[in-house]
């Protein structure tokens, strides 16, 4: 991968690729809050937190 290219998470959350990643990462978020995973939920909302998290309202 040359320097020029992005790497594969460096999308931002605007672009159509960010949303899918977020996307992934807040049902992945739902799963582990149903499964009572705290320890997964907190590494998740990190996730979600640094690619600028969700400023939709859902279903927008």
């Amino acid at each position: 991968m040359s320097a020029a290219s992005p790497s594969r998470n460096s999308f931002p959350s605007n672009s159509g690729e960010g949303d899918h990643q977020l996307e992934k990462l807040e049902f992945a978020l739902a799963v582990a809050l149903t499964r009572g995973d705290l320890q997964r939920s907190q590494t998740l909302r990190d996730q979600i937190a640094a690619l600028g998290g969700n400023l939709e309202e859902p279903g927008t």
